[in-house]
């Protein structure tokens, strides 16, 4: 036997040699200070709450996909759960037709991808210029004025929105991406802000020593970094400049500019009793949303959890 054999040896045998530990008389076996892994209790309250909320996603949805392929005669048979049979496309035909979903698309596009670009730029710009001059009083009443802005909603200042947009020219998607965009800056702000208190200053400062300026550290350093919170911004802008219904309606004054929400609602006249038509152009247009959000959701609580906890 080896030399380097025989402190494992001994360790074995003292091991052995160690009594073990009895349990108290008529108490039973000894429970195990350790829970054994996935041997977790299910908690039935929790689960039925989420299975509940699910249900009044997943049934509404399920209603707009089967109305949606089903024929003229299937969608008053009074059974709006029955599974279509035969599988009919003619109402995703008509509605592409009736509401030119093409044009709507492309603008629906413009009007949500100008919003969300110009949403992250300036909302991250003004973040970095708040998180970074907070002593400053300036800087720390503008961001309580921005707070204060998400406490005002679009109905109320509409009219003054209108008149304002259409003495200016606006009254098309140009000044729906700058109404949008403004609506969303307060909240946008809020998150940028936050993450950026969880950079360490140190890295602007190593920066600042080799020479950046100011705005060389926040595109070459800081911006890269606000990533994950740059893609919850955008998620959020996305969501709500794709589904806005109300501020295209009042704010664009050309019908052929219109985006898909309004469109359907100014066709609607034309669907009559065709459901079928009615179902398949809101599956048509909340499809780009619900692809966008399941693509990208997992960066929406990352982001957010990222700017909670410093360090």
């Amino acid at each position: 036997m080896t030399a380097l054999n025989q402190p494992a040896l001994a360790f074995e045998q003292a091991e052995l040699a160690v009594p073990e530990r009895q349990s108290p008389a008529g108490s039973g076996p000894r429970r195990s200070r350790f829970r054994r892994v996935g041997a977790e209790r299910i908690s039935w309250s929790t689960t039925t709450i989420l299975v509940l909320c699910s249900l009044t996603v997943l049934l509404p949805l399920y209603v707009t996909v089967s109305m949606a392929l089903k024929n003229g005669t299937q969608v008053v048979d009074g059974n709006a759960f029955s599974i279509p049979s035969p599988i009919s496309f003619d109402g995703f035909v008509q509605a592409w037709t009736l509401t030119k979903f093409p044009v709507g698309l492309a603008i629906s596009l413009l009007v949500t991808a100008g919003t969300v670009v110009a949403t992250i730029i300036l909302a991250a710009f003004a973040s970095y210029a708040i998180a970074r001059n907070w002593d400053r009083k300036l800087f720390r009443y503008s961001f309580f004025y921005l707070l204060a802005a998400m406490f005002i909603p679009f109905p109320v200042i509409a009219l003054p929105q209108i008149q304002l947009t259409g003495r200016l020219g606006l009254d098309n998607p140009l000044g729906v991406i700058i109404l949008a965009t403004m609506f969303q800056l307060s909240f946008s702000v809020l998150l940028f802000t936050a993450f950026l208190r969880s950079i360490p200053l140190e890295l602007e400062e190593s920066a600042r020593i080799d020479g950046a300026t100011t705005w060389q550290t926040f595109w070459r350093l800081i911006f890269p970094l606000l990533a994950p919170m740059s893609a919850t911004v955008g998620i959020f802008a996305f969501l709500y400049a794709w589904n806005d219904f109300m501020m295209p309606s009042l704010i664009i004054s050309d019908p052929a500019l219109q985006t898909l929400p309004v469109r359907q609602n100014l066709f609607q006249t034309q669907f009559s009793n065709n459901y079928n038509v009615a179902f398949a152009s809101y599956l048509m247009a909340m499809a780009p949303a619900i692809v966008a959000y399941l693509f990208t959701q997992r960066w929406v609580m990352a982001g957010v959890t990222q700017g909670a906890v410093k360090g």
